[in-house]
């Protein structure tokens, strides 16, 4: 069983009555809040491992308590919530939480974001690792790409921008994030440049480039690499 602590922030009562047994069946411990101020202390005194964050709170937006919290904290926030404008999503995820998951849900699609979320701080702190993802081979050491054992040969941006995807598979990563990390702020809005590399990059290492299954497209937001095998 799953031992991992999650706070879940929502002034919803049917949410947290249906989210807190689901969860505790699934083995998690559940933390409960229902302010933005409930949710920065339950931080502080009850050291969840996750948290699940409504944007609608009835004390403070939800985008203000990322922006709190990426001040002193890198706990992985999953954002649960019934705010379905791409501009909404964009600025949460930019503002440094690592997923999101819109109203209505499924409890599988949730827990299989959990999952993906728990791993991923597990490996933040790691020595980078060999990553295979559908017979594709990022080696970060020695800078090296592969497919099916056969080079890939990708210029230094392409590069780059599969790194920083690979670094957070199985998570959504903005357009903003990607152009500002890859080439730096002055591009943070250069969307058809990040499509033209996208588009680049998807014919050296998918085997179907219309059909990508390495580097999918979250529409209106950014990109997300599969999880690594």
């Amino acid at each position: 069983m799953n031992q991992s602590r999650i706070l879940v922030v929502d002034d919803e009562p049917q949410i947290q009555r249906f989210l807190k047994p689901s969860l505790s069946a699934a083995g998690y411990e559940v933390v409960e809040a229902g302010t933005g101020a409930e949710a920065l202390k339950a931080v502080a005194t009850q050291a969840p491992d996750l948290i699940i964050l409504d944007l609608g709170l009835p004390d403070m937006d939800g985008k203000e308590v990322i922006a709190s919290l990426r001040g002193w904290s890198d706990i992985p926030i999953l954002i649960l919530s019934a705010r379905d404008r791409e501009s909404e999503k964009i600025a949460a995820l930019d503002l440094g939480a690592d997923d999101y998951v819109e109203k209505p849900f499924g409890i599988g699609e949730l827990t299989a974001r959990i999952r993906t979320a728990l791993r991923h701080r597990g490996r933040r702190d790691a020595i980078p690792a060999i990553s295979e993802i559908d017979g594709l081979t990022i080696d970060p050491i020695k800078r090296l790409v592969s497919r099916d054992g056969e080079i890939v040969h990708l210029t230094p941006k392409e590069y780059d921008l599969l790194l920083l995807l690979s670094r957070h598979a199985g998570r959504v990563v903005t357009h903003k994030t990607l152009l500002t990390s890859v080439w730096g702020p002055a591009h943070g809005d250069d969307l058809h440049y990040l499509r033209v590399f996208i588009g680049q990059l998807r014919q050296k290492i998918e085997r179907d480039p219309t059909q990508p299954r390495i580097v999918r497209t979250e529409p209106g937001v950014g990109y997300r690499m599969a999880e690594t095998e």
